[in-house]
């Protein structure tokens, strides 16, 4: 794949970009800030871009915001964001265009390089990928009379697998349960949650946000 690499720590950026190297992939741009993350992704067109939550002038959103205008100028680019802490929020925002193809990592799991690569496999590929301490947070803050309150216990586990990115076969195969069941458990899912079949907007994203705004 194409990448580039946002990140204005260069010891971590510098790491990516190793990293990547040695799994076959190449880095097209690594910068250290948002104007030139999103320069970098215009200019070269990757398959996907890795980008940290702070970087400067604030340090505290920026590259969150520069991952969103991205994908105002180039709708759909695949954007995977690093972020050192647990911000559902965060997700939400990345989440809003319901376009897919974006991730939401917490820092540690790049250090499970398996599951790090894993995730940005998929992100490329146009699924949404939430790390699972972000679920788990989201499951923890539920709250009575919540929109999910509709579904059953199975649904919202299937939900919140959905959220970290699993396909039907991986969820079929973690759960044991067979590829037809678990089709039928996420049409409930979409059905409870008012999500008719749309042409524009992938339903599997638009259950995430009911997940994550729940």
């Amino acid at each position: 794949m194409r990448i580039v690499v946002a990140d204005d720590a260069v010891l971590l950026r510098e790491g990516l970009v190793r990293l990547l190297t040695e799994d076959g992939h190449e880095v097209v741009a690594a910068v250290g800030d948002g104007p030139a993350l999103v320069e970098a992704v215009l200019a070269h067109r990757p398959d996907v871009s890795v980008v940290d939550v702070r970087m400067p002038p604030t340090h505290t959103d920026e590259g969150l915001r520069a991952a969103i205008t991205v994908r105002e100028r180039l709708p759909g680019s695949p954007v995977l964001v690093l972020s050192q802490y647990v911000e559902a929020s965060y997700a939400a925002d990345l989440l809003a265009d319901g376009a897919g193809a974006v991730g939401y990592l917490l820092k540690d799991r790049v250090a499970r390089v398996e599951e790090f690569l894993d995730a940005l496999g998929r992100v490329a590929r146009g699924a949404t990928v939430l790390d699972p301490q972000v679920v788990a947070r989201l499951l923890a803050e539920r709250r009575r009379g919540d929109p999910l309150d509709v579904l059953t216990a199975r649904e919202r586990q299937l939900l919140a697998l959905m959220a970290e990115g699993h396909s039907n076969s991986a969820i079929a195969r973690r759960l044991a349960l067979s590829h037809s069941t678990v089709e039928k458990h996420i049409g409930n899912v979409f059905t409870k949650l008012g999500l008719p079949p749309d042409e524009t907007r992938h339903r599997r994203v638009l259950a995430v946000l009911a997940h994550l705004n729940a």
